[in-house]
């Protein structure tokens, strides 16, 4: 059987949180919270671990996950360069970075050849998440079925600042019609309220938001190599231009298909502050006192 892969974009520095979060320690022998997405997918039947990573980091990542990874699963590491896909256009000069989230897969495109998921490096998803994900692309995905894992906006909030969602629309059938990217939210005297300008200004506590895991047919690299083409005629000028994984999503499902929201029942917590820091380690703690996981992750038996 088809074991499949998991894709995980750990090419982004996080300004606001002030450091290289993807490979800080929160765990009690060090893990960070890659090895608590990777450990879940590994016990969740994914067959290879493929890290877009930036080229000068791809010494420290090997470094640090070589060792844990070697014998327990395939890995791969792939880099976002900013000239890949491009095919010779010729973008301004200011142009100092490459071109987002869905440009970062497309990268991963001659190692991935089976279905895949997409994860974001620096947030929990949860096991839970994971199971669900693998029994969604080993039993649902195709080539006009993506999917989503879908996470209720309350349980993604931080208490140290406001943040930004991805907010899904669902079609009648419960299926994702489109996402809007809101900023600036957070909890207030028991509303959760968006302060952006758009509407609505208030969003019920249920309200499903992408944390970016993504559920993915093959077929999605000629799809996006394709967009991506698009995309550079038209906003390829741009200094500061971004083609995300939603933008293909919005496409994929106007040209017919279909992108269903997975529940779970994870909870999601990440490090969007660095007060958020002590509530990650805490989390990860209560989840090893409730034996979810081993407290040394990676430890090989003697």
């Amino acid at each position: 059987m088809t074991q499949p892969t998991l894709v995980i974009l750990a090419a982004g520095m996080a300004s606001r949180y002030g450091s290289m979060k993807q490979i800080q320690g929160f765990g009690p022998a060090g893990e960070t919270i890659m090895d608590y997405s990777i450990f879940d997918a590994i016990r969740s039947g994914f067959g290879k671990i493929v890290f877009i990573i930036r080229r000068e980091f791809a010494e420290d990542f090997k470094a640090i996950f070589e060792p844990k990874l070697n014998g327990r699963v395939e890995t791969a590491y792939v880099f976002q360069d900013m000239d890949a896909f491009t095919e010779g256009y010729a973008f301004p000069e200011s142009r100092t970075k490459p071109w987002g989230t869905a440009h970062a897969v497309l990268c991963a495109m001659d190692v991935v050849k089976e279905p895949f998921a997409v994860i974001n490096a620096d947030d929990f998803y949860g096991d839970d998440a994971f199971k669900q994900a693998a029994d969604f692309l080993l039993n649902d995905c195709n080539e006009k079925t993506y999917g989503l894992v879908g996470y209720d906006l309350l349980k993604t909030l931080s208490d140290y600042g406001t943040v930004n969602r991805g907010v899904c629309k669902l079609d009648e059938l419960g299926n994702l019609a489109s996402i809007t990217e809101r900023i600036n939210i957070a909890k207030k005297d028991g509303k959760i309220v968006v302060d952006d300008g758009a509407e609505p200004a208030e969003l019920s506590m249920d309200t499903r938001v992408s944390m970016n895991f993504w559920c993915f047919d093959p077929s999605f690299f000629n799809y996006t190599q394709r967009l991506f083409r698009e995309f550079l005629t038209q906003f390829g000028q741009e200094a500061k231009s971004e083609f995300f994984i939603p933008i293909v999503a919005d496409h994929f499902i106007r040209e017919g298909g279909k992108v269903e929201i997975i529940p779970t029942s994870s909870s999601w917590f990440g490090v969007t502050y660095k007060e958020d820091a002590p509530f990650v380690a805490k989390s990860l703690n209560e989840l090893i006192e409730g034996e979810v996981y081993p407290a040394d992750l990676w430890k090989r038996e003697a």
